[in-house]
This record gives structure tokens, C-alpha cells and sequence, in this order.
């Protein structure tokens, strides 16, 4: 990764686009029914902002750039330009039509910048290495690179049902999903799924399989995807983190996850075997 401070005055090839943030939202505009990201800083007066500017992917067909704005507001110099700003979560939601990939991508390198501006060692101004993401002490020398937080998700199933709760932060809109945590130092994924699963509901698993993994930005996770058959126990919610917990059949589920997520992928997968195997 680099940081790029002729960008506002070299030539861009033609599908350049730029993710920018403002105000912790996304900017993006509306074309007909499709929602863009913009493809030049020209409409906006951000020249002050330039050497801020880091390229997020480059292939032969396009480049991503990043902008953090910050909290810092948009203005256009042209009074007809019409652009939306949009929560990370609006995106997740895939309404919008913007690549989620890239953008949660740009949202974790935006809060590492922001995050690391000083030496966590010494406590010197820290520079941008010009070849990767990552921040430098010229004092001490210790670098620093953007944080992932491995977690665990597991869907667990028994019989013809699948587990799925109720955290605290879904309270509004009644979505039920798969059991996830943080992995704890020390502690292998499958220890995590067994101690997770444990202290949030109360229940034991058996025959822990792999599924999959997903970058999760909020706020810099890594979301390592299992499946698990119920081995014992009842359901005793913890009170904290879990609100309600419940055996679900696959043609009553509840409102669950969209369909960018990892937890979506992995209910609906659970829920397609069991009804194979029924």
C-alpha cells in the first residue's frame, strides 16, 4: 500500500473509483437505480486532504482509492452534484449495490490510520511505510499494522433444528443469528467455538467442522466460520451478550442475517443439510 500525492494532478485510468469517507459514512451517488462510488475528486474541493490518499486494490481493469475525511463535511464545486452519505451497515444490508468487499476493506485501513498516529512504544509521530499498510516509528523502529481480531461462529445443529439467539444489539429488529466471540490468547479456534458456545448458552457441541472464513469491519475481525452438533445441555442464555436462544426448524426461521454474511452462509447451509438428511 502507498500513499499517492499526485493523484489530484496525474492522469487516472478511466475506472478509477474512490472510497470516502465523511463523518464516519460512506460518500456515494445515485445513478438511475444503481448507487456508485465517485470516480474523481475533481467535483469535490479536497485538494487539502491529498496526501491522505491510499490506493486500496489495482488490477489491469481498475484502482480503488481510500480518502478519510474523517469528520470533516463534503463540498462539491458544482452546485448539481447530489451525493449521499451512507452507515457501513446501510452497505452490508445490499440495498445499495456497492461492493461490501472493498469497502470494509478501506473502513479497517481508515480506523488503523486513525488509530496509529503516534508510536504505541514510544510515543513518536509515526510515518506511512510507502510499500504496505503499515505505520513506522523513525525513533524506535517499531511498526505497526493494521489489527485483526481472529473470531469464531459456529451454527450448531440437532436433529432437524438449528440454534439460533437473540443478541443485545438486535433487539429492534428481532434478528436471530449463529453463536460468535472472540477468540481468547492461548486458546485454539476450536477451544473458542467449545468456551463461546458454553458461556452464552450453556450447551456442549460435538464434531466441530471448518467451514469457512469472512473479514468482518466492525470493528477489524476475521470471522472463521464452523458447523457443531448439539451434544448436551440446556439452553440458559447468559443474560449479557445473549437475550434469547431457541431451536428453529428450516422452514420457520426467524428474521436471520443478509445474505453478505458469513452467518447467513452458514444458516443456510445447516438449515439445506438437514433437510437433505430428513
Amino acid at each position: 500500500m502507498q500513499n499517492n500525492l499526485n493523484l489530484l494532478t496525474r492522469q487516472l485510468m478511466p475506472n478509477t473509483h474512490w472510497i470516502i469517507f465523511s463523518q464516519n459514512k460512506l460518500c456515494i451517488f445515485q445513478h438511475q437505480e444503481h448507487y456508485l462510488l465517485p470516480q474523481s475528486l475533481d467535483l469535490f474541493a479536497l485538494e487539502e486532504y491529498a496526501e491522505n490518499t491510499v490506493m486500496l486494490h489495482q488490477n489491469e481493469e481498475h484502482e480503488i482509492y481510500l480518502l478519510d475525511l474523517q469528520q470533516a463535511t463534503i463540498e462539491t464545486n458544482h452546485s448539481n452534484i447530489q451525493y449521499t452519505l451512507v452507515t457501513l451497515r446501510e452497505v452490508l444490508m445490499g440495498s445499495l449495490n456497492i461492493d461490501f468487499q472493498h469497502v470494509a476493506r478501506a473502513w479497517q485501513y481508515a480506523q488503523f490510520l486513525r488509530t496509529h498516529q503516534y508510536c504505541g512504544q514510544c510515543g513518536a509521530t509515526t510515518r506511512q511505510v510507502q510499500w504496505e499498510m503499515a505505520r513506522q516509528c523513525d525513533i524506535c523502529q517499531h511498526r505497526t499494522y493494521p489489527r485483526v481480531s481472529p473470531c469464531i461462529i459456529v451454527a450448531i445443529h440437532n436433529g432437524r433444528q438449528i440454534l439460533l439467539a437473540q443478541g443485545h444489539r438486535h433487539t429492534q429488529t428481532q434478528m436471530y443469528s449463529t453463536l460468535a466471540g472472540f477468540v481468547e490468547s492461548g486458546e485454539s479456534l476450536e477451544q473458542a467455538v467449545h468456551r463461546e458456545v458454553a458461556e452464552e448458552v450453556g450447551v456442549q457441541l460435538k464434531n466441530i467442522q471448518y467451514f469457512g472464513s469472512q473479514p468482518w469491519p466492525f470493528p477489524h475481525s476475521l470471522m472463521m466460520g464452523f458447523t457443531a452438533e448439539y451434544a448436551g445441555g440446556d439452553i440458559v442464555v447468559d443474560g449479557k451478550e445473549i437475550l434469547h436462544a431457541d431451536w428453529f426448524e428450516p422452514e420457520a426461521l426467524p428474521n436471520i442475517p443478509p445474505s453478505i454474511s458469513i452467518a447467513r452462509d452458514l444458516i443456510d447451509y445447516t438449515c439445506k443439510e438437514l433437510i437433505q438428511k430428513s
